[in-house]
């Protein structure tokens, strides 16, 4: 063999290590980022390894010390038509709950029936053993679907008839049209008061995997949701829903090995009405989408793919504090019983 084909081999083989080594880096390079894998002896969930499922929360039993959200009754002139059930005589719990009907909606609205607890004297949902001095029953008028119609009201009389029959009770209705009128007008409002931000985290380079995104996010609080792909940050009272939610690709999250899943981008959601002011939602949601973008080399963006800076977040800040204000001189104050109700 000549000294030119020996340096012809040598030659091939540095290019054929230096294409290999080229594909590897490639491939590291566009490789989903994974979790960091659990020290040894630690138990923090937040440095879970790479993992085929949902990080779960760590749940403690003892319940006691953490605030519970006010009861309120479930009916509320403000948003349902109201009609009183009059009987002769004090009620049982048992016999209310046997005269309700089997399901619990008119149409796409919520329908309910309350009762005067004889001891408390507040309205209360029929329960077992209980004996009420009252009854009555409501719908309704609006909710995100749109406002009751007449059919849904018509439904609705047959329905508290129905249980007004089975109690040897007496009832008088409101106005149909007159209930009809206040519900789109109600629907108006709502649709104008509406709002549910979401932002768009979007990686700068190397995608994310399932557990990347699981981890960071635990680290904020965040805790697995029932959906797979699904996370949220929870509300300071018991009862209340989730201040934030986080969804990415579920069916990243449900594959064979999620470790391979590429994820490019994730979003951050506030149902605005369904949250009081007073838990800062915004801020809250604005921290952790910057603090995320930060530690995992992404960029906030809205529903359209625009870059979201400090100053556009700022104006978001303002536009809810005028909304959080007309929901509060309508006397539905975001993350009352009643916004939660009427924006669902």
């Amino acid at each position: 063999m000549t000294s030119l084909q020996i340096s012809m081999l040598a030659i091939g083989g540095l290019t054929l290590l230096a294409v290999v080594g080229y594909n590897l880096w490639v491939s590291r390079k566009n490789a989903p980022r994974q979790a960091d894998v659990l020290p040894t002896g630690s138990n923090d969930p937040s440095l879970s390894a790479e993992t085929t499922g949902p990080i779960e929360p760590l749940m403690d039993d003892d319940l006691t010390g953490l605030p519970h959200p006010e009861k309120k009754p479930a009916i509320d002139a403000l948003i349902d038509a109201i009609t009183p059930i009059e009987v002769e005589s004090l009620v049982s719990g048992d016999a209310i709950l046997a005269a309700l009907p089997h399901t619990r909606r008119v149409g796409t609205k919520p329908f309910a029936v309350e009762g005067l607890n004889e001891t408390t004297g507040e309205w209360e949902a029929p329960q077992a053993g209980r004996r009420y001095s009252a009854v009555q029953a409501s719908v309704q008028l609006a909710n995100r679907v749109g406002a009751i119609n007449e059919i849904e009201f018509s439904e609705f009389v047959i329905k508290a008839q129905a249980v007004a029959d089975h109690l040897n009770g007496d009832t008088v209705f409101p106005d149909m049209l007159e209930e009809v009128a206040r519900g789109r007008e109600l629907d108006q409002f709502a649709s104008a008061h509406d709002a549910q931000l979401s932002f768009t985290l979007c990686a700068r380079a190397s995608a994310w995997s399932p557990g990347y995104i699981q981890q960071h996010a635990a680290r904020l609080g965040f805790v697995a949701g029932v959906i797979p792909g699904r996370m949220v940050l929870p509300a300071a009272q018991l009862g209340l829903p989730p201040v934030l939610a986080l969804a990415f690709d579920t069916q990243a999250a449900m594959a064979d090995d999620p470790a391979l899943s590429a994820i490019r981008e994730f979003d951050l959601t506030l149902d605005v009405p369904q949250i009081s002011r007073t838990e800062a939602p915004f801020g809250q949601l604005r921290d952790a989408a910057l603090l995320l973008a930060q530690a995992m080399d992404g960029v906030v963006t809205d529903g359209g793919g625009h870059v979201l800076n400090e100053a556009a977040l700022d104006a978001i800040a303002v536009d809810l504090e005028q909304l959080y204000d007309a929901l509060d001189q309508r006397e539905l104050s975001a993350g009352s019983p009643q916004a939660r109700r009427l924006f669902s």
